[in-house]
């Protein structure tokens, strides 16, 4: 296998695992508070990834206190965003969530862009605009077909986009993996500290083997995540992630019973193709400099 080869496989491995959890979480939030559930999960995984950073060697919390600031705002931004994200994903159809989720390459691209001065040429400006009235196409504000919880969803978005652009100012002395631990943590605590105002539900056998599952799930895939950075080239792999939105739809339709609309699919095209050429061009930019 060529590294590109591999490397576009281990993201396909990625999305497929984080998308499979996703469905689990769906399915556990019918009999289970969502808070419990984010604090059962958390607690699992964050032991599983305390062990692999053990294992592996990668465990080191010594950070200056700078890190130590941006890793607190990363934190509270992945706390935010699962909780924003799970709520739309358990109250609409998996696919519709995760076609609005598809908007992060662009909005990281427009924030890189509004913070940190990078350049964006008309092109991807214009690829930008495109993804966004794609969205607006899977939301539709407006009295007919607008669920309040598409705003749940966009709200993540801007959350993982806020993360993934303070990842950016993390020394790059900090392992990959104690990041993504005390983000764990953080959200195991959040959730745990709300969970307190809800009356915890009783957990079956077979919630405990969806709770497990999933947050064997979570560990895989930010493994795999981990390891995609490591092979190939990441302008080839990264549209790959959109495997998501694919599993979503297959899962969403079998387990579920849902299936988006024809305006929905669209703007999901939309947002999509936006999202492939502005990784495009970015490479073209790139492969010119």
């Amino acid at each position: 296998m060529s590294p590109n080869f591999q490397g576009a496989l281990l993201m396909m491995g990625s999305m497929t695992a984080f998308t499979v959890n996703d469905a689990i979480v769906k399915a556990a939030g019918a009999d289970l508070p969502l808070m419990q559930i984010l604090t059962m999960r958390g607690a699992l995984s964050s032991l599983m990834m305390l062990w692999l950073a053990w294992a592996t060697g990668t465990l080191n919390l010594a950070f200056s206190r700078r890190d130590w600031w941006l890793i607190g705002l990363r934190s509270l931004c992945e706390a935010a965003a699962a909780w924003l994200f799970l709520t739309a994903l358990i109250n609409m159809p998996m696919a519709n969530v995760s076609a609005v989720l598809q908007m992060l390459p662009l909005t990281v691209t427009a924030g890189a862009a509004l913070f940190f001065r990078d350049p964006v040429g008309w092109r991807r400006t214009l690829a930008i605009c495109l993804g966004f009235c794609g969205m607006l196409l899977i939301v539709r504000p407006g009295p007919e077909g607008f669920s309040v919880y598409s705003l749940y969803a966009v709200a993540a978005v801007a959350c993982v986009t806020c993360r993934d652009l303070v990842v950016r100012r993390i020394s790059s002395s900090v392992s990959s993996m104690s990041v993504s631990l005390v983000g764990a943590v953080a959200v195991c605590l959040s959730a745990g500290l709300l969970s307190t105002g809800v009356d915890w539900a009783p957990v079956s056998g077979r919630l405990w083997v969806m709770i497990v599952c999933s947050s064997a799930l979570v560990m895989a895939g930010y493994l795999l995540s981990v390891m995609v950075m490591r092979v190939g080239e990441v302008s080839f792999i990264a549209p790959f992630r959109y495997t998501s939105l694919l599993v979503a739809l297959i899962l969403g339709y079998l387990v579920f019973g849902d299936w988006p609309t024809p305006l929905t699919l669209l703007g999901a095209a939309i947002v999509v193709g936006s999202g492939i050429f502005t990784l495009y061009r970015e490479r073209a930019v790139r492969e010119g400099a």
